[in-house]
């Protein structure tokens, strides 16, 4: 059986009416149209094969779309920047900046903050779901230009329900899901907050939590003293440091004369607001009081401070933002309907798939949300079905203008150009300006007592030439890193042959090192250059990936190997 998180009373919030007046905004957002012919796929066209770059070139309909709205109509998502098949293959850059829009795609979260984009795509390598893997993309929001790409663990927990950038306090919050047998002790060791509670959490059983995102290393933090069962579908922060999220809903009644859904009660039904203190995590809820018809008995329950919106809405990954300018407007792009509706005999109920294009199961629309009443307006359906993982208002965001980068606090890195950090000097790195397409041969010279252990170019691993050289691949994002890691050779110390013949790899990512091919049982040591102990863990035999702080010179020990590194 399910577990139920015991939900608590933070207060009545008074809902005083405040006039909120129609305004013509430019929403933008990563998008991707909702349906095709042909399935839910994207659609790719093939633009030919570029012998410079060895790759073939696509042009999918990934990326970033504006569309606007006066409050009664929206256009058609238009892609900006757009795309002008003829310029792009004239152009190596254009090619590959095309390219790399095939992995626009935010399938487990995504969001916009102070111009720049993170995507949270969830794959599944071989096809299992134990080795599903994340793959963590970082873009330019105004040029569409990948920034930096790696891929993360499983365990590290990153399907969302959306991110937002609160601007009182300069954090990334989000509602994240969290797999059963990762769960924190403190949430699966607390009778107060579950029923019929599992000894170990292992049965794969999940739900929602609140958590801040340090997305410099991808590093959640719960705060939520429990787990949401919700079907959470966005999350957005007004500038008023305040968070919403809506759930996903529906009834098995039709609409009534105001195209709104209503229960057996006349009660608002369909997609539900709530309010989510940052603090504790917990939903703000009120104390009603109900009648059971059948029994005439009164009783008591907590609901949400907010009606249900009214509309219905699918359980498919949706968006929602404020602008900075009106922290009482809530704009959301969601559903048409819940997948229901009256079929071609008449009668009510879950619409065909086939018949998609003409009975509006996949019909998306804008929605605006008024915050101080919770009074939900459709305002206009959106051509062609785009739906989007990510949406801010052009030019007036809540997070615009925010003085801290989130995915890199502390680095200046250069605002313009295309550029390599080259991780491997000790008191800082190199910065090398280079352009889109091109490849870069380097010679590495390690110093006395020391080899060349690993070298990775954007998280993945190079191949060492004889010689020390290696080459980089096509760059492809305007910022790059080449981390190179030491190995301290037998000869340099007093240490047992075991040390040369371990097959033991660390590599450095852009938020810390990887470590594979260890042994069971096997833990690492990592110390500063001083000889603090940062921290020992254990590792597995496939792949362990441990965040450590940028900037700093790292003495990693695996058993006798003994391994350096600057990140």
């Amino acid at each position: 059986m399910r577990k139920r998180f015991i939900t608590f009373l933070l207060g009545m919030v008074a809902l005083t009416a405040v006039p909120i007046t129609a305004q013509t905004i430019t929403l933008k957002g990563i998008g991707h149209n909702n349906r095709y012919d042909d399935g839910d796929q994207m659609k790719s066209s093939y633009l030919g094969w570029n012998y410079d770059l060895g790759k073939a070139i696509f042009l999918v309909d990934n990326g970033i779309y504006a569309m606007t709205s006066d409050g009664t109509t929206v256009s058609t998502p238009e892609r900006t920047p757009a795309i002008v098949k003829e310029e792009v293959m004239a152009d190596n850059a254009k090619q590959l900046w095309v390219s790399n829009f095939n992995m626009m795609y935010g399938n487990s979260g995504a969001a916009y903050i102070n111009g720049k984009l993170v995507t949270v795509m969830s794959r599944d390598e071989s096809s299992t779901v134990d080795e599903e893997l994340f793959a963590v993309r970082k873009w330019d929001a105004s040029t569409g230009n990948l920034l930096s790409t790696e891929i993360r663990n499983k365990s590290d927990r990153l399907e969302s329900a959306g991110m937002s950038y609160n601007p009182k306090d300069g954090k990334v919050y989000g509602l994240f899901y969290l797999t059963g047998q990762d769960l924190p002790t403190e949430i699966t060791s607390d009778p107060d907050y579950f029923e019929e509670q599992d000894d170990d959490m292992t049965d794969g059983d999940a739900g929602y939590c609140l958590c801040t995102i340090d997305l410099a290393t991808m590093k959640l933090t719960p705060i939520t003293p429990g787990l949401y069962y919700y079907n959470f579908i966005t999350f957005a922060i007004n500038s008023d440091g305040r968070a919403f999220a809506l759930t996903s809903g529906g009834t098995a009644a039709p609409e009534d004369s105001d195209g709104k859904l209503r229960d057996m009660d006349g009660n608002l039904a369909g997609a539900q607001l709530y309010e989510i203190d940052l603090n504790s995590g917990l939903l703000k809820l009120t104390t009603r009081t109900t009648t059971d018809k059948s029994t005439g008995e009164s009783y008591t329950e907590e609901v949400s401070t907010f009606p249900a919106t009214g509309y219905s809405s699918q359980y498919s990954r949706q968006a929602a933002c404020f602008a900075k300018s009106n922290p009482n407007k809530m704009y959301w792009v969601g559903y048409y309907n819940s997948g229901k509706g009256y079929n071609e005999y008449g009668s009510w109920g879950s619409l065909p798939d086939r018949e998609w294009r003409t009975n509006g199961k996949y019909d998306t629309a804008l929605y605006e949300i008024d915050i101080t009443t919770g009074e939900t307006t459709r305002v206009a359906k959106i051509p062609n079905r785009w739906i989007f993982s990510a949406l801010w208002v052009d030019g007036d965001d809540p997070s615009d203008g925010a003085e801290v980068d989130p995915f890199n606090p502390g680095e200046v890195e250069p605002l313009e150009g295309t550029y390599i950090a080259l991780s491997h000097a000790e008191n800082g790195s190199i910065w090398q300006q280079a352009e889109i397409g091109k490849t870069y041969t380097y010679y590495l010279e390690p110093a006395e007592g020391w080899t060349l252990h690993s070298v990775t170019f954007n998280d993945t691993e190079l191949d060492i030439a004889e010689g020390n050289f290696v080459t980089t691949p096509a760059v492809s994002a305007a910022h790059s890193r080449l981390i190179v890691t030491f190995e301290q050779s037998p000869a340099a110390g007093v240490r047992s042959a075991q040390a040369g013949q371990s097959q033991v790899r660390v590599l450095g990512t852009a938020h810390g090192i990887r470590v594979v091919n260890a042994q069971a049982g096997d833990v690492v040591n990592i110390f500063t250059a001083d000889g603090s102990k940062v921290c020992s863990q254990s590792v597995n035999s496939q792949q362990t990936d441990i965040a450590l702080a940028p900037h700093t010179l790292y003495i990693i020990k695996v058993g006798e190997k003994v391994v350096k590194v600057r990140l």
